[in-house]
This record gives C-alpha cells, structure tokens and sequence, in this order.
C-alpha cells in the first residue's frame, strides 16, 4: 500500500491543532473535504486516528503512533524535491545554513575557489528551525548549535565558546565580571529553558513568586529586545552576544556552565562528495 502524502499532511495539521475547523483553515480547504480525506486515510490504513465528539477531538494510540513517524516522512519527501529540483538547474547548487554569531565566510569561500562553478546559497536559521531545515532539504548543511534534535542528522564538531547571560544595561549584575548560574536562578528566563539545562535544574527557592509565562519568540532580536525592556534574560553563546551590540543590554560571562558547542550537520545517509569536502573546509577553518 502507498501513503498519499497530501492525507498525511492534511492528518498532521489536525493532529496539531487537535480541531477539523482550525485544521481545515490552516490548510486553507473546506472541513467537509478535510474530513472526508481523514476518514479516507483511516480506511487506508485499517487504522482510527482521532475520536471526535461534540465537545473535542483526540488522537488514538494508532493516531499518536502516525503523529510521530509521519513528520519525519513529509520532510524526507520535501527534502527529495528540492533536490531534484536543485540539480535540474542550469548552475548546480549548494545551500549552508548558519546560526546568529557564527561566520561561515572563510568556508563558503573555499569551497566557491575550489568549485567555481558552483553556486553557493547561505540561509540563516534560528535555534527552533536548524535541524528542519537539514532535514527538509532547504540546506545541504547547517552550522547548528547544542543541544540539537540529532534524530536524523549527522555532525561533526567545529568548535566551542563561553557562553554569557544577556541582561538589561541597568540591571543589578550588570557590572560584575562575572556571575554564577546560581545569581541567574530568580531571574525571568526568555528562551526555551532546554537550551539552558543548567538554569532549568536549578532548584526552585521557596520565596519566590510563580515564574510568568515566557513570551514565544523566535528570532534573537525579538528576544534581546524583551530583554532591553527588563522583561529577563538570555544566555547566548558569546559570538551571538558580541554580533548583537547595543547600549541597553550588556553581556557577563557565566563561571560554572559549559560552553556552547557548534557542529556542522547534515542528513544521516547522505554522504555525497560535496558534503565532506564541505566539512573537512569547515573544520580546517575553525581548527
């Protein structure tokens, strides 16, 4: 039997938003069609996906089972047009994501004098999106920083640096040389606490107030202007914090936490040619 990969990106919007209007919206399709294409899906697969009633709509264990194997082949399927699609061009082409801070001039010069007729795109990313872009094809590699979703890629080490908290010109540790993650503990943390385990393991002091929600930003900038407004902090590799210089935020480096470590990934099992001579100019530039 062959999956029809629309039915399957139609039943991953509903899994998402857990609703046949929303889903139907976002798709940008009427909900009788949407859910007459589930139900199709469902029969295809001898499988119940959602249990709907009046009031809500769930996923079935066989529905969450499609909820985590089908993302993957949706990007695995985007991935192969695209470079399909980029080796039917006239010019071939190489596309090199990279994360805020980090300079990929010296590598993507290599490879452009050693290939010169290849075209070399650069598409910046975010920590949300550096691995999904490997994987769904609109990069060949990625600069990407840790901690990573590594399930499906393959890296390799570059190097490392001091990570530093980002806090507001006027705060209270703004003129220290130096603070313990401990210091940073009360303090209003504006990015995905995973990405700063040792901040999110700190025990919680028993004075202190219910921590507020953090706001949902994506971009740095979106994030270093929350914390000109004394909104919280961040902790930034310090190549991201030096590129983003401005007078209301300072930037302290943190004692007892290990440094940010960047990798140069790409999609495990493809190993072609350009690919590794890409990495070995890569880890000759940051050797």
């Amino acid at each position: 039997m062959d999956i029809d990969l629309r039915k399957l990106r139609y039943f991953v919007a509903v899994a998402e938003e857990l609703h046949f209007g929303r889903a139907a919206a976002r798709l940008h399709i009427a909900q009788p069609v949407l859910s007459r294409q589930i139900s199709a899906l469902e029969t295809e697969l001898h499988a119940r996906l959602f249990r709907r009633d009046r009031r809500s709509t769930e996923l079935t264990p066989a529905g969450r089972q499609l909820l985590d194997d089908a993302p993957p082949l949706l990007a695995a399927a985007g991935a192969l047009l695209r470079r399909v699609q980029r080796a039917g061009l006239d010019r071939p082409r190489f596309a090199v994501g990279f994360m805020p801070g980090i300079t990929v001039t010296d590598a993507v010069r290599a490879l452009s004098g050693r290939h010169p007729d290849l075209a070399v795109d650069v598409v910046r990313t975010s920590y949300r999106d550096q691995a999904r872009i490997v994987l769904d094809g609109r990069v060949d590699v990625c600069f990407v920083r840790t901690p990573v979703d590594q399930r499906g890629l393959q890296l390799r080490p570059l190097f490392s640096e001091p990570r530093v908290a980002v806090v507001p010109a006027g705060h209270r540790l703004a003129g220290k040389a130096s603070v313990a993650i401990a210091d940073l503990g009360r303090e209003r943390l504006l990015q995905d606490p995973d990405a700063v385990p040792e901040w999110r393991d700190l025990p919680a002091h028993p004075d202190d107030p219910p921590r507020r929600p953090r706001p949902v930003l994506d971009s740095v900038e979106e994030k270093l202007e929350y914390v000109a407004a004394d909104e919280g902090l961040i902790v930034l590799p310090l190549s991201t914090a030096a590129f983003y210089t401005r007078p209301d935020i300072v930037h302290i480096p943190i004692e007892d936490i290990g440094p940010g470590h960047v990798h140069l990934a790409w999609a495990a099992g493809r190993g072609s040619d350009l690919i590794a001579e890409f990495a070995e100019l890569a880890a000759d530039c940051y050797a």
